[in-house]
């Protein structure tokens, strides 16, 4: 059912476009502050919250409690695709990107508030893991709008190029994260961070909300959604649209990006933990693993938005995909070959992450017509977080301590394997 507005409120005006440079300012710095909060929990779900509200005599019981946290706002990410993607889609994307933002930054901020499980008990837990629920909600939201803001603004030949600054919020992100936990532990001792230091990076973010918040608020609409309005295009409820037309697009976008979340937490939150709980690396020397990582992560998907428009997104990631199988094999010996294998393993995985990050959104978004494209793309990416990306630290976790280390490599070879088939599945049009 689409909607019939009188014709008057259909005839187009005149209208003020937003300029390259804040749109893809508007769609970085979103992404940046909702991965950079997102990051930071994943950070303390390794080095902080086991010890502070997971307490437990076995240190890996107490790091899978805390990572079965970590993993909840994964399970809410398409939760909050469905409630974001439908006022994006009827609504707009500038004011459901606003309310996203604030989803996820209201949840941080009061995660750096909160009592600990020597305060208050399980409660403590169960707060954390609702404020966790917040993030995913947020960060549910905020993905797709971001890749809409910056593709359905993109001139023609460039649209991989403009989707790849969303995602570059990640690997900045990722970045700022690890360097304020690594500048913590430079001005005090961990002693005082379990105390109170970990509460600064998430109270600190109430800075970055604020600046992204008058960023995003001084953009216009998309001219492809005030198209939409103009032809009364929209759908009453977009999420029944997308079930009833597009199921096999969901399917197949889904799959397509599941190895790209699986590499990402395998080389991030896995990692981390590795080399703290099992090689006695120290948080510092674990934190400038990940920073150096997160520079790697950031090039490669710069440099994937511009191989994307050359050789096509689709090409991209099948040499991605191929290259990440032959990885996986090579994940168990670099992991058990000291820290020159674990920068070794940190160089390749972060660069192969980039190449299929950096255009997953606009692969993503590319089969949904306008719309339903908020939704769309927004679902099919946070049903793959959950697939690729929930459990990804806890299945590592698992399987190399019962298992061995290489059997984390034939996980991800697995996760490499859909991947591709899917890639082959869908039409080359719609990739």
């Amino acid at each position: 059912m689409t909607d019939r507005a009188p014709a008057s409120a259909a005839a187009p005006t005149q209208r003020v476009l937003n300029s390259p440079a804040k749109v893809l300012l508007a769609s970085l710095i979103g992404t940046t502050i909702e991965f950079f909060d997102f990051y930071v929990y994943a950070t303390a779900a390794v080095l902080i919250f086991p010890h502070l509200f997971f307490p437990s005599s076995d240190p890996t019981t107490a790091l899978l409690a805390s990572f079965a946290t970590f993993s909840i706002a994964f399970f809410a990410r398409p939760l909050g695709a469905v409630v974001f993607g439908h006022f994006g889609d009827r609504v707009g994307r500038k004011a459901t990107l606003v309310a996203a933002l604030l989803t996820m930054g209201i949840s941080t901020v009061v995660i750096g508030l909160l009592p600990t499980y020597d305060h208050i008990g399980v409660t403590a837990s169960v707060l954390l893991a609702l404020c966790r629920f917040g993030q995913g909600l947020g960060l549910g939201g905020e993905w797709g709008g971001a890749v809409l803001l910056a593709t359905e603004n993109a001139p023609p030949g460039k649209r991989n190029w403009y989707g790849m600054f969303p995602q570059l919020g990640a690997p900045l992100g990722l970045f700022l994260s690890s360097c304020v936990f690594w500048l913590l532990l430079q001005f005090m001792s961990q002693e005082a961070l379990l105390s109170w230091g970990w509460r600064i990076p998430f109270v600190a973010s109430t800075l970055l909300i604020a600046i992204g918040l008058w960023v995003r608020l001084s953009i216009t609409e998309t001219p492809e959604f005030q198209r939409a309005i103009d032809r009364q295009e929209r759908v009453a409820v977009p999420v029944v649209e997308l079930f009833r037309s597009h199921k096999r697009r969901l399917f197949l976008g889904t799959f397509m990006a599941l190895v790209t979340f699986v590499l990402f937490y395998i080389c991030s939150a896995y990692m981390l933990s590795y080399n703290v709980q099992v090689m006695g690396i120290s948080f510092v020397d674990a934190l400038k693993v990940q920073i150096y990582a997160s520079v790697l992560f950031g090039i490669s998907t710069i440099a994937a938005g511009k191989l994307g428009d050359r050789y096509g997104r689709r090409e991209l990631l099948i040499v991605g995909t191929l290259a990440v199988m032959l990885f996986s094999f090579a994940l168990g010996p670099l992991l058990s070959a000291g820290i020159g294998g674990i920068y070794a393993f940190a160089t390749i995985g972060m660069l192969l992450f980039g190449l299929n990050y950096g255009v997953i959104g606009a692969a993503l978004s590319a089969p949904f017509p306008t719309r339903v494209r908020y939704t769309g793309s927004s679902i099919t990416f946070n049903l793959a977080s959950i697939f690729g990306a929930s459990l990804a630290p806890y299945i590592a976790t698992w399987l190399q301590a019962h298992y061995g280390i290489q059997y984390v490599g034939y996980y991800l070879l697995a996760a490499a394997a859909v991947t591709l088939a899917c890639i082959f599945a869908t039409p080359r049009q719609e990739v």
